[in-house]
């Protein structure tokens, strides 16, 4: 009797043992959304994303967002309410499943917007994942802050000759929030209440900052910057929120010469 007993005690410790120490498939939905925008879709090339053990810094996960920008409304003009979804099965994510055995601290590092080499910002958070506890819906939501900045005009290394000593260099920028939402005057992203300014330099001196004007297009700005002087010149484009603090930057390079 006692042989039998035994026997079911070691049967049953071992059945409850193989169930703890099994990994368990663990689906994980990871999203990025531009700061004061939408979240960052296909349409700007998608988010990389990279999903690590905080403790050994192994790679578990990673790939691009695929998807779109969401719903406007939903997202910037309606009020947010508690357990309300942002998201659809439409908005972009990256989806994923870990095999984990117990409790694993993961540290989630988004790239974006990954089509603007320029603009790239990386953000980084720290989720814990229990086994078999899906982190599904909106999933992990990681924030991109800044504008993404394209400096259109003048070329890089685009040569201008002075004519009688002068010589106007026409500026020209592109810019949209990181998710590539516009930018225009009175609209949801107010091209009248940014700073876009172009720092000009020249032979590695700072010589100017001049002010960038909405162009009559979307997200386009535009300035002119009158040379007399012989030199390579450097501008870097920079736009500015002063209410939330978003920022973004390009550069190019040109020439003077007579």
């Amino acid at each position: 009797m006692r042989a039998i007993t035994l026997g079911i005690f070691i049967l049953m410790t071992g059945i409850l043992f193989t169930d703890i120490s099994e990994a368990v498939n663990t689906k994980v939905i990871v999203r990025a959304k531009s700061k004061d925008a939408k979240f960052i879709g296909t349409s700007m090339g998608g988010v990389l994303v990279t999903i690590r053990d905080s403790e050994t810094g192994e790679i578990l996960a990673k790939g691009l967002t695929i998807g779109e920008t969401g719903d406007t409304k939903k997202i910037m003009l309606e009020p947010h309410k508690r357990g309300a979804m942002l998201s659809d099965e439409t908005v972009a994510k990256f989806e994923t499943t870990i095999d984990i055995d117990e409790p694993k601290l993961l540290t989630v590092e988004v790239y974006a917007p990954y089509a603007q080499g320029q603009s790239k910002i990386k953000s980084t958070t720290q989720v814990w994942l229990i086994p078999g506890k899906e982190i599904v819906g909106d999933g992990i939501i990681v924030e991109i802050p800044g504008f993404a900045v394209d400096a259109l005009t003048p070329q890089a290394h685009e040569t201008f000759k002075l004519k009688e000593g002068k010589v106007a260099i026409p500026i020209k920028a592109n810019v949209v929030m990181m998710c590539g939402c516009p930018l225009e005057p009175g609209g949801i992203w107010d091209a009248n209440k940014y700073e876009v300014k172009a720092i000009v330099k020249r032979n590695g001196e700072v010589i100017d900052t001049l002010p960038l004007s909405y162009a009559n297009k979307t997200s386009t700005f535009e300035g002119k910057l009158d040379v007399t002087k012989e030199g390579v010149y450097e501008l870097i484009v920079y736009s500015y929120d002063p209410d939330t603090g978003n920022t973004g930057v390009d550069k190019t390079t040109f020439k003077i010469s007579r």
